[in-house]
């Protein structure tokens, strides 16, 4: 239904200007023909000219662009003989036909006043009138002409930039959306590294260890009855031994494994370098131990740096960007800043939603600083074990 009713206004907008055309080229008629009572003695010449000229006007408009010209010569003509043969009672129709081929023209406004050298020809009509006309009609042709055309013809170009930023935003916003999946598709490189590299370590360090002991308990198993002290000795060498691969692996894991805030600052460096790689600088600084920070926290900041950074690439316009993480005593605090034109009001869309509801999840607070740019800061609170 809305669709039909948008059809309907636009097909009146169209169409509108051609309707008042014809109104006006009637109404001229009418009044030229029942006012001077030109029909006396040439009622058939009168209204087969004037039946060809309202033709022609009406031909011009269904035409070619190519065919118009040929219309309005014929207009000229049938206006020409109703001038010279039957008075210049009609002479509001040359300044009508002036007017139509002003519009079909378009040339500058100067000529807009083309028209009105004609109406200042005297007539039975008078002078004022076919000058008052004149006015009325170049109103309707100027307006139309000049304004109208003017504003629709920068309607078009404004829909067609505003489609082709839509255009340029889904493309950005797509690229963005693959460097972001890239970035963690190298972090999990990194890490399937890091436990391949753990893995190949401890088979490495143990496996000859576990073999071994493996061994010495089979023949224990043989000596227990026939050496039972034999045995004992054995079994003990193997408790030491396992109880020291035991030691070897906590050390192995302490030295190799991966710590999750490690993986998470890595992540961080990784956007900021997918933001370089956009022209976009982009750095981060970290104040304070960041091993202190939980991991739910350090999966809070990600989530949120993702957004904020996806964002400020999208509506800020800006050159840099910032993200601040400090580890205080009670405290954390990350802010993630761009230089970009900010905004005079945020608007909870769901990115923003989502981010509130993440920090409120822990207690934490979620404000925004919109004066030099756009800035989110994020308050964690840090509850350290004693000890």
């Amino acid at each position: 239904m809305k669709e039909q009713f948008r059809g309907g206004e636009n097909y009146f907008r169209e169409g509108y200007f051609l309707g008042m055309r014809m109104v006006v080229l009637f109404v001229l008629e009418i009044y030229i023909v029942l006012s001077q009572s030109v029909l006396t003695g040439a009622s058939a010449w009168v209204l087969l000219l004037l039946a060809l000229f309202v033709g022609a006007m009406a031909g011009k408009e269904l035409a070619k662009e190519k065919l118009k010209w040929v219309f309005l010569i014929a207009g000229c003509v049938c206006c020409l003989l109703m001038i010279c043969y039957l008075g210049r009672e009609f002479l509001l129709l040359l300044v009508f036909l002036c007017f139509e081929v002003l519009t079909t023209v378009k040339p500058s406004p100067f000529w807009y006043i083309v028209p009105f050298l004609p109406a200042c020809l005297t007539s039975r009509i008078g002078i004022g009138v076919q000058l008052l006309l004149t006015l009325f009609m170049g109103m309707l042709y100027v307006q139309h002409d000049l304004v109208v055309v003017s504003y629709q013809r920068q309607t078009r170009e404004d829909t067609l930039s505003e489609q082709q930023l839509k255009k340029t935003m889904y493309e950005k916003e797509h690229e963005l959306h693959e460097e972001i999946d890239r970035g963690f598709l190298r972090a999990e490189n990194q890490l399937l590294e890091e436990r391949t590299r753990l893995s190949q370590t401890l088979h490495d360090k143990l496996g000859h260890t576990i073999n071994g002991s493996v061994y010495q308990l089979e023949a224990v198993k043989v000596l227990m009855e026939r050496e039972p002290e034999r045995a004992k000795g054995m079994t003990q060498a193997v408790i030491d031994q396992l109880r020291t691969g035991m030691d070897e692996i906590r050390a192995i894991l302490r030295k190799e494994r991966p710590e999750k805030y490690k993986l998470a600052l890595l992540q961080l460096e990784q956007l900021c370098a997918d933001c370089d790689r956009k022209g976009i600088e982009a750095v981060l600084f970290t104040e304070g131990d960041v091993s202190f920070v939980p991991e739910a926290y350090l999966e809070i900041i990600l989530d949120n740096a993702y957004e904020a950074v996806s964002n400020a690439l999208k509506y800020a316009q800006c050159t840099k960007i910032e993200i601040r993480l400090y580890v205080m005593n009670q405290m954390i605090r990350c802010s993630i800043s761009d230089n970009g034109v900010g905004c005079d009001k945020v608007v909870d869309g769901m990115g923003i939603a989502g981010m509130k509801r993440r920090v409120r999840g822990v207690n934490g607070i979620l404000d925004f600083d919109t004066e030099l740019g756009f800035t989110i800061n994020m308050l964690l609170p840090l509850e350290r074990e004693n000890g």
